[in-house]
């Protein structure tokens, strides 16, 4: 238990002073000021710029900026879509892997053009090399950036003064990925070299086993598609069984250095909030309140998963705790870290079987998405759509003491407030509606394979897990049904785009209004009691909409699994 403590604390002061260095140096980078990589990336910079007509001098409004992110998102798909329908005439394709079926192929290219990578395949059984990377390795990037560029417009928004501008979407992409992704992802890559991990365009090396059988051993590029992938929280795994296969996470430091880069963007963003408010303490709240529900949570799955299964002790005199589904090179502590991490960054990576952990830990994992992947979140989607609930939090607080809800010195009024309530409510509709149906199409029921609460409980984190961009599965559970690829494939969409277009109108309502001064009436947010309410905001309105679900399955689990009950 100590040792565990020890390693939680090591990654925690790790990947926040890092985050905390790497705000400094993107604050400069969106401001447009020069950084130590600007002699070599300023020229291509602007080469970019030239190309595309475009540059810092044309700013846009926020309708401007939304439909940028729309067209691109959606050439995007469309450009996937075709590499995997067209795979088995694409090079780089040693296996001779065949083309994706429609549908499957529809599922993939929203699934990373929204940054979810959820897979309904297998990584390197149904995909070639040419797919990995010119299909998925460039939307890996692509989806990253679109997701920092918006937090950015966002956090604009909050501080322009009357201007209507939040910056020009194009730029902040093409920052995002020239300053920020590529050259953390190319330290990542070596690193993860160095461990073991393949890059190479060699055919798939096979073996002689001792039954004398022969084994197919995947390999590829590898080591660049899971440093993007972890950076960007995208999380698709280049092989099937994710980080959890050896050479795509073969030792400790791989794994540590993975958990790093998970959470080292999304933390960033936190920081980084407050230069461009200048207001440290602003950055610093959110900051708190992110992390207080992110220890909470580890501190759910890391006790549960401690305390292992009691119907294992009753039944076969097995005690101690839950390694099923777990690495023994991770064991529990690393298995909950990254379990916990993952879940609350919107990063779909797996180091151990979800649906194997405990019933609670489950619960965990759920809320994590259920509230809006806003516990750190994805990179830049968890941080405004963490400014969602400020907004939601200072309007509560505005009706609660009698004042006017302000925040930064802006009045948060009906527009402002309507187009956040628009937006949390992609998630009830996303997991609720959508997996109702999933729930009870006959057609739909067949993915399900297991019993009692714990099948609905692997419906339920599907659709979750669809809505809220992360990625991730329990498994157990048939995802390449025509049914499941197209309905939550539509979910992706809804909780990305139903997400985007709302704060950025939102960020557009603010950028309009002038700052007033600060006065003896307005409420203080970057005080601990701020930090209280927006925490209750995020339980009551995001963790409260899906309790009744939530009690039929993991909870029920639960219960049962203590009354000595199982399915």
């Amino acid at each position: 238990m100590g040792t565990d403590l020890l390693v939680f604390a090591l990654y925690g002061v790790l990947t926040v002073g890092l985050a905390w260095v790497l705000a400094g140096y993107m604050h400069r980078v969106y401001a447009g000021e020069r950084v130590f990589l600007s002699p070599v990336l300023a020229p291509l910079e602007r080469a970019f710029y030239a190309a595309a007509g475009t540059g810092p001098d044309r700013p846009q409004g926020w309708m401007a900026y939304a439909l940028a992110v729309l067209a691109l998102n959606l050439a995007g798909f469309v450009l996937l879509f075709t590499i995997l329908r067209l795979q088995g005439v694409t090079p780089w394709n040693p296996e001779g892997i065949p083309p994706m079926a429609p549908d499957l192929a529809f599922n993939t290219a929203i699934s990373f053009v929204t940054n979810t990578n959820w897979q309904a395949y297998g990584g390197e059984g149904e995909l070639s090399y040419f797919s990995q990377m010119v299909g998925l390795g460039v939307q890996n990037f692509v989806s990253a950036a679109t997701g920092m560029a918006v937090a950015v417009a966002v956090i604009r928004g909050f501080v322009a003064k009357g201007t209507g501008r939040l910056g020009n979407f194009w730029v902040d992409l093409t920052r995002s990925v020239l300053y920020v992704l590529l050259p953390l992802s190319i330290l990542m890559a070596l690193l993860l070299i160095s461990q073991g991990v393949p890059q190479t365009l060699a055919e798939y090396a096979r073996a002689i086993t001792l039954e004398g059988a022969e084994q197919v051993i995947g390999q590829g590029p590898a080591a660049s598609q899971i440093a993007i992938k972890q950076l960007g929280t995208n999380g698709g795994g280049f092989f099937s069984v994710n980080s959890a296969h050896p050479l795509e996470n073969p030792t400790l430091l791989s794994n540590m250095a993975q958990s790093v880069y998970i959470l080292l963007i999304p933390i960033a963003f936190c920081f980084l909030f407050g230069r461009m408010v200048l207001d440290h303490r602003q950055g610093l709240a959110i900051f708190a309140a992110m992390g207080i529900l992110f220890i909470a949570g580890l501190a759910v799955i890391h006790a549960q998963e401690l305390a292992g299964n009691p119907l294992l002790g009753e039944a076969a005199g097995v005690t101690g705790g839950n390694m099923e589904g777990k690495e023994q090179r991770f064991g529990i502590a690393l298995s909950s870290l990254w379990a916990q991490a993952t879940t609350a960054a919107s990063n779909g990576s797996v180091n151990a079987m979800h649906d194997s952990f405990m019933p609670l830990s489950g619960l965990v994992m759920l809320l994590n998405m259920q509230v809006g992947e806003v516990i750190f979140g994805g990179v830049g989607a968890g941080f405004y759509g963490m400014l969602l609930y400020v907004v939601l939090a200072v309007f509560l607080a505005g009706l609660m003491v009698g004042r006017t809800p302000e925040y930064l010195g802006k009045k948060i009024e009906g527009r402002e407030v309507t187009l956040s309530v628009i937006a949390f409510l992609s998630m009830p509709l996303g997991i609720l509606v959508f997996g109702a149906l999933a729930a009870t199409v006959p057609a739909a029921l067949e993915a399900v394979q297991d019993p009692g609460p714990h099948g609905l409980s692997q419906i339920h984190y599907a659709y979750s897990s669809a809505t809220g961009n992360n990625g991730s599965a329990f498994a157990g559970y048939g995802a390449d049904l025509p049914f499941h690829t197209t309905l939550q494939g539509i979910a992706m969409m809804l909780g990305r785009f139903a997400f985007i277009v709302p704060m950025l109108a939102v960020a557009g309502a603010l950028s309009l209004k002038t700052p007033a001064p600060a006065s003896s009436g307005t409420f203080p947010t970057h005080t601990p009691l701020f930090v209280v309410l927006l925490i209750i905001t995020v339980v009551i309105l995001g963790a409260l909409t899906f309790f009744p679900v939530l009690m039929l399955g993991p909870i029920a689990e639960h219960v049962s699994m203590i009354a000595g009950q199982s399915f």
